[in-house]
């Protein structure tokens, strides 16, 4: 099947969400476990406790027991309550990530409320659609309560999207971005914005490229094959074009991946397996939901040819949502990467 298609199914009250390009498995969502953990995405009114010395951050309060770890707290005191949000997933026990700069995602525009201005993406390069859209959010923000030094940002699926959806949109993000605001004040820590669920994570996230089907019903998971992607996901292995192959293992400390060329020794067939796996890594660790350090081993691979496997992970890393740094290569000839943890891993989403 070609194209862009959104599959979305229900099992036992978890919702999912996949995305299929030319019929194959490109992103998934799956509902977090209710298990009481922050979620990325949620906001918090949020409360300092103290600071660690020696990193400029502290630990805050953020209600039911639970704790985050800001990195920036200068000019804090401990007692302080202020807005937070779950800046990226963190392992069972430890203090999730959070961070002051809140983000109000929609499918249409991004609300900034420290990031003044009307950004409009570069994406959209007719002049007079950019004008139409610059009047648009300059008639909605008027009545939208929004504090000074409150910004938008519009996505580029506002290129070709209706004008009434787009400022139907904006309200309803402005009017929330201004009611949280409103609430910084609060005496007690408190969620006031929940993580979004996969359903509605998908419409914020998947707008380009834009949907060609979006498909609900007769079971779609089996008849577009993502129940057998996913199968295939709960085992370290994924084949790579030819005989190569790649594990991908977490481990506490990091993500290993190991790259061999199969049965093939010969140069040729090295240097492609290599090239193969640098194009599919990106993908391969955002369905398995992979973060962190992440440490390759590639098949035998000569200095020669290293940055030619470099440039193909790179493009790869052009269209990957999740936010990479590529380090550089170790003594020893392994390439180190450096992943946000934006998702929660698929072993503890679909233990199944």
């Amino acid at each position: 099947m070609k194209g862009c298609t959104i599959a979305i199914e229900e099992v036992d009250g978890v919702s999912l969400a996949a995305r299929m390009i030319d019929g194959r498995l490109d992103d998934l969502y799956i509902d977090a476990p209710d298990d009481g953990r922050p979620q990325p995405g949620a906001i918090y009114r949020a409360k300092m406790l103290r600071p660690i010395k020696g990193l400029h951050g502290a630990t805050v309060d953020l209600g039911d027991g639970q704790t985050g770890f800001l990195r920036e707290a200068r000019g804090l005191a401990p007692g302080d309550s202020f807005l937070v949000q779950i800046n990226s997933h963190s392992e069972d026990g430890k203090a999730p990530p959070v961070t002051r700069r809140l983000l109000f995602k929609s499918r249409h525009v991004i609300v900034t409320p420290d990031a003044p201005g009307i950004n409009i993406a570069r994406r959209i390069r007719d002049d007079d659609r950019r004008d139409t859209l610059l009047e648009l959010v300059h008639d909605v923000l008027g009545d939208a309560g929004l504090p000074d030094g409150a910004g938008v940002i519009l996505r580029s699926v506002c290129d070709a999207a209706p004008e009434d959806q787009i400022a139907e949109d904006l309200a309803d993000t402005a009017a929330l971005a201004a009611n949280v605001l409103a609430d910084a004040e609060g005496d007690a820590p408190e969620l006031l914005v929940a993580a979004p669920e996969a359903e509605l994570r998908a419409w914020q996230d998947w707008v380009d490229p834009a949907p060609d089907s979006v498909e609900r019903d007769d079971a779609p998971f089996e008849r577009l094959g993502i129940w057998d992607a996913l199968a295939a996901l709960q085992s370290p292995r994924a084949d790579l074009p030819g005989q190569g192959w790649m594990a991908v293992e977490p481990t506490s400390a990091l993500v290993a991946v190991d790259v061999n060329s199969g049965g093939d020794f010969s140069p040729a067939a090295t240097l492609k397996a290599n090239l193969a796996a640098a194009a599919e890594l990106p993908r391969q660790l955002r369905l398995r939901g992979l973060g962190g350090q992440v440490v390759v081993d590639f098949a035998p691979l000569g200095k020669k040819d290293r940055k030619q496997v470099e440039q193909a992970l790179r493009r790869a890393l052009k269209s990957d949502p999740v936010e990479t740094s590529l380090i550089g290569w170790t003594p020893m000839g392994h390439l180190e990467l450096q992943r946000k943890r934006e998702r929660q891993p698929l072993s503890e989403l679909w233990p199944r």
